[in-house]
């Protein structure tokens, strides 16, 4: 583990960055984590150096070789874009960290270094030494800032019981284990079921590893309560059983009828498109009756439940829960959908819009949102990769109307996604948005309508949004076809 005041000297130059003046609604391309910790993620890796935990050379060298990869990992992240410092939700998560921090010197002597992941998946992880993340789709998910608070007291506790070293620890002893090495050796000498007896190896410690991350799991459930408690922040175990229903993101029915979002829009609709035809994505009869209720994701998810019932004596059942702001959630959600449609999920990026609009969001911004998805999927249409966009998703995990939409996606026919990429270009929402995002609509429609879409049409056009709008998050997308 780093040592600690090389980890508070590394958390203080990558908290002291100067934040960027922004000038669009979410944050800035320079505040992406590959650009914003681009000076200060070098150093970090210099101070995360292995301690030396076995006298047997060939375990330390194993677990050196774990530990570089998690470092690299890490890094590799960070220079990816999988983060992003955002100022206001940064400091809204970082508020929740130093109240449990000032409460619990014995426990937390140095301030932890915070990331915010860029993923919608409801999660949230440690990575060892003093440095913890948070998704996106953790803080869209959550209702309340103790839900938050749990969560990062839950991951803080991970790193306070050295959990990620002690794995890594486990597993280099395993991997140099004389009980391994003979176990591997009798397999490769074997002539027959060499695949069986190798599955059974690895299965031994997959149970075993499993074992003991339920131990810590719980372990961390304990002590997160306990940091709450000094912290005078409430807990609730419900909240157990609302992430158990994180699943069902996707099965939240729509409240109108799928063709009522388009038509809004003055573009056309054909309930055939809709439909699965003999050779769509799929004619296997479904039933989608079942796949709403909390309790059949309970079914399938018993750990929430034991972690409830683990629990519910501690909670305060009768606090107050304070509600997360809604411009957080609201930033929150417009950040995992951009990152979403920038990494081409194009169904699940426009199914969570509909569900925003179904909240009764009249934000121009998700309305600029739509007429990217459509031409993305415009473009990748060109490129023969429509169902790639799309990113089909089994209808076990999605609603009637999700299904619907990735069908439409699907089957609308070619001369109906040019005809919506160019009505959706002369829709009055334009007059609403920021000039990154007029300057966006420019290269999308050379991507989308021009009727040369060469390599170097696109690398030009690419090239002449990034130079005229160098700081909007959406260099990000454009960057992709920069060196084409």
């Amino acid at each position: 583990m780093v040592p600690l005041k090389n980890t508070a000297a590394i958390i203080f130059m990558l908290l002291c960055g100067v934040a960027k003046a922004q000038n669009t609604p979410l944050y800035t391309y320079q505040q992406l984590s590959g650009v914003y910790y681009a000076s200060q993620k070098d150093s970090l890796k210099k101070v995360w150096v292995c301690p030396d935990a076995f006298d047997a050379r060939a375990t330390q060298k194993k677990y050196r070789e774990i530990w570089d990869e998690r470092t690299d990992f890490i890094t590799a992240a960070i220079n990816n874009h999988h983060y992003v410092y955002e100022p206001v939700l940064f400091a809204y998560l970082q508020g929740i960290i130093s109240q449990i921090v000032q409460a619990n010197p014995q426990y937390l002597p140095t301030t932890p270094f915070l990331l915010v992941d860029r993923s919608s998946s409801a999660n949230a992880y440690s990575i060892g030494g003093n440095v913890i993340a948070i998704n996106l789709g953790l803080i869209d998910f959550a209702t309340s800032r103790e839900e938050i608070a749990f969560t990062l007291a839950h991951e803080l506790s991970h790193n306070i019981f050295n959990h990620t070293e002690n794995v890594m620890k486990e597993r280099a002893e395993w991997l140099t284990s004389d009980e391994f090495k003979n176990s591997l050796n009798s397999v490769l000498k074997s002539k027959y079921e060499r695949y069986t007896r190798l599955k059974k190896i690895l299965e031994n410690f997959s149970f075993n590893r499993g074992r003991h991350q339920r131990y810590h799991e719980s372990e961390a459930d304990s002590l997160a309560i306990i940091l709450l408690k000094k912290s005078n922040i409430a807990f609730n175990a419900n909240f157990f059983l609302r992430l158990d229903s994180t699943d069902l993101q996707y099965k939240q029915p729509l409240r109108q009828p799928l063709a009522n979002y388009f038509t809004a829009y003055g573009v056309p609709f054909e309930d055939t498109w809709a439909q699965k035809r003999s050779k769509g994505l799929s004619t296997r009869s479904y039933n989608f009756r079942d796949t709403t209720g909390i309790e059949d994701s309970l079914k399938t998810h018993p750990d929430c439940v034991e972690r409830y019932a683990k629990t519910k004596a501690q909670s305060d059942n009768n606090a107050t829960l304070t509600a997360v702001p809604a411009s957080i959630k609201e930033k929150a959600s417009q950040m995992l959908i951009w990152n979403m449609y920038d990494n081409m999920s194009l169904a699940a990026c426009l199914y969570r819009i509909l569900l925003e609009k179904d909240k009764g969001s009249t934000d121009a911004w998700y309305d600029f949102m739509v007429h990217n998805i459509f031409a993305g999927l415009a473009y990748n249409d060109k490129q023969l990769q429509r169902f790639i966009a799309i990113g089909i998703t089994p209808k076990e995990y999605i609603s009637k109307d999700y299904d619907q939409l990735q069908t439409m996606l699907a089957q609308m026919p070619k001369e109906s996604l040019t005809q919506y990429c160019t009505l959706l270009q002369a829709a009055p929402f334009w007059a609403k948005m920021h000039d990154d995002a007029k300057g966006l609509k420019a290269f999308m429609f050379t991507l989308a309508l021009a009727p040369d879409v060469s390599d170097k049409i696109k690398r030009n056009s690419a090239k002449d949004f990034i130079d005229g709008n160098a700081s909007s998050m959406y260099c990000e997308f454009a960057e992709h076809f920069k060196n084409k």
